[in-house]
């Protein structure tokens, strides 16, 4: 089992990224952290808070979930999930270049990766203690 915040790998137009999710107190917040293997000094921290219309993971959803009221849920212990945010998070020129942390509010991107479909081949592992299963392929 995979330990809590423990980065994870994802490769995106060849390059590696490392990610982790972490749900934090006092203020109960979510928060996915990016950055680039060969520059682990530079990190986006995209930051999700309760706000009105807006929920972060707690008790009644899993580790990871953010969700809109409105419409809208992403589990953000999701390759495919993390991928899309990688993904807004550079058409919005949010990506870390230089040392340091950026953190930014992750609910402007929400809603943009809410709505687009996941890239082939980022969905979920297969699971390796099920045989016989297809993984599926969209």
């Amino acid at each position: 089992m995979r330990r809590e915040g423990a980065p994870r790998r994802l490769t995106a137009d060849g390059t590696v990224w490392l990610w982790n999710v972490r749900h934090r107190h006092p203020d109960c917040r979510t928060v996915l952290s990016l950055r680039r293997a060969e520059h682990p000094h530079a990190q986006l921290r995209l930051v999700f808070r309760d706000a009105p219309g807006r929920v972060v993971a707690g008790f009644t959803t899993g580790s990871g979930e953010v969700a809109a009221v409105a419409g809208g849920h992403l589990n953000l212990n999701e390759p495919g999930v993390v991928r899309r945010f990688l993904d807004a998070a550079g058409a919005h020129g949010l990506l870390p270049t230089a040392h340091g942390v950026r953190e930014e509010d992750g609910w402007p991107l929400f809603d943009a990766v809410a709505n687009t479909p996941e890239p082939p081949g980022t969905g979920p592992a297969p699971d390796p203690g099920r045989r016989g299963h297809a993984q599926d392929p969209g």
